[in-house]
């Protein structure tokens, strides 16, 4: 399914051995290993299309569903404009990595480079930085581990706080959805206890060790996702208020909220090597790049102002929560839940396969399952707990972006380029532009972690005051 195989896509690296092409045999070393590298997804590889349905689930998730409160941070027209900035500048930069990755495979004479095996190698380019290039790749792979942890907890609050507007908002619920009332939530349960209810059920899911088990849900999923984000774009376009009076440009000082949201929703560069190397023509990757990052990109800035202008300044940390209180749009946000329930244990897999394999090492065959299911365990544990504590969904979008997903996509493979291609007269120009792009990165990974855990501060002291006056 698109779930199950982009994210074992995504990140896994995948070893494959590439025999020689018998009727090319004259070929020279460097050109026979070019060839093996554009051979490697054969006839069996995937096709245009299936790489472009690929490349737009690695990117679409619940990113998009936060981008109508980012542009709210940023405002009505700097946060359409920072999105297509922020879309093309995330595109080069994913070209960049494929570049580099091709480069390197070759002088390495390796068929295939994960975006680990990609820093490694490319560090090992430098003479000062040689010794050290390993942490390359494990500074990669400690990103990627935050990056796909920090979904999980993004998943928690999502799950508790839309199954709880639908549980709580139930007797309220008609089948008129011909007005633009929102759901509001009658005061019952904290949403904390709703993470503590799901908590079982998904360390029960991803007990599932094997992702085909998982495939017909994965489908279901899939289906499911897709159905609920077509009524939502449904509900906005046929809902724009008029006149539209909201502010063009937002607080300065919520501007790093709506970088964290944004980078966050383009998290699909870990995706484009894998993609890469399992097309049948690789050659065509850059279109596919291209192509399937700019409906992404479009998707992003459609829905982020759509969404917030039809609704306002009353948007919420998911577009879900402010649909209207009939049972259609309930539905919706049924079937998106449960789209992310199945997604959880998708991405709980990437982080299970790195850092489960190496403790199962250590230990004898009989405590082999006992140690593989209570690393299992601990891990959603920590993700559940991490959501406990943080449980506002913007502000984990946004901190989780600001923290892995701004190194992943914007400051590392600027810098990844000039270290693989700084001995082969590599423009001034170009080593320019890429250290502008990693500081703008940087900048936006220190302002954003600041700014978004001052408010997750702000507003965790003020719950515990609320929570002292009402019991006061």
């Amino acid at each position: 399914t698109i779930i199950g195989i982009n994210y074992i896509l995504k990140y896994i690296p995948i070893e494959i051995n590439v025999s020689p092409v018998e009727d090319e045999p004259n070929h020279s070393p460097a050109s026979l290993q070019q060839t093996e590298y554009e051979r490697i997804g054969g006839r069996t590889g995937s096709s245009f299309f299936q790489t472009i349905i690929h490349l737009l689930k690695g990117n679409i998730g619940t990113g998009l569903l936060g981008l109508p409160l980012a542009v709210k941070n940023a405002g009505l027209l700097v946060g359409p404009l920072s999105l297509l900035a922020m879309g093309i500048v995330a595109i080069h930069c994913m070209n960049l990595l494929v570049k580099c990755a091709h480069h390197l495979s070759v002088k390495m004479g390796k068929p295939f480079l994960s975006y680990g095996d990609a820093v490694e190698y490319g560090m090992e380019n430098v003479s000062w930085l040689s010794r050290h290039s390993v942490w390359g790749r494990r500074v990669v792979n400690l990103f990627l581990n935050i990056t796909q942890l920090g979904f999980c907890c993004v998943y928690f609050v999502f799950l508790s706080d839309n199954i709880k507007q639908v549980v709580e908002t139930a007797n309220g619920t008609t089948g008129n959805c011909h007005n633009n009332e929102t759901a509001v939530n009658v005061p019952s349960y904290d949403s904390r206890l709703y993470m503590l209810f799901f908590l079982p059920f998904i360390i029960v899911l991803v007990f599932i060790r094997n992702l085909k088990y998982l495939a017909p849900l994965s489908f279901v999923a899939n289906i499911s996702m897709c159905v609920s984000l077509v009524l939502i774009y449904y509900y906005c376009l046929t809902n724009i208020p008029y006149p539209i009076n909201l502010p063009l440009a937002g607080r300065a000082v919520d501007y790093p909220l709506f970088f964290g949201t944004a980078i966050f929703a383009f998290e699909g560069i870990g995706v484009v090597l894998p993609l890469e190397n399992k097309m049948q023509n690789p050659r065509n990757f850059p279109t596919v790049l291209y192509l399937g990052m700019g409906i992404v990109t479009t998707l992003y800035i459609t829905l982020g102002t759509i969404g917030y202008i039809g609704f306002g300044e009353h948007i919420r940390g998911s577009i879900t929560l402010n649909l209207p209180l009939c049972w259609l749009y309930q539905t919706v946000k049924l079937l998106y839940s449960f789209g992310i329930y199945i997604t959880y244990a998708l991405q709980f897999y990437v982080s299970a396969e790195i850092l489960i394999p190496p403790a199962v090492a250590r230990c004898g065959p009989r405590w082999t399952l006992m140690v593989d299911l209570g690393i299992r365990v601990a891990l959603v544990a920590l993700t559940c707990a991490l959501a406990i504590l943080i449980p506002e969904l913007d502000l984990v979008i946004s901190l989780v972006g600001s923290v892995s997903s701004s190194a992943l996509a914007l400051i590392i493979p600027p810098l990844l380029q000039i270290i693989t291609f700084h001995n082969e007269d590599m423009k001034l120009w170009e080593m320019v532009k890429n250290i502008a792009i990693s500081l703008i990165g940087f900048v936006g990974f220190v302002a954003g972690t600041y700014i978004s855990i001052q408010e997750i501060v702000a507003r965790n002291s003020s719950r515990h005051n609320s929570t002292y006056l009402n019991v006061g």
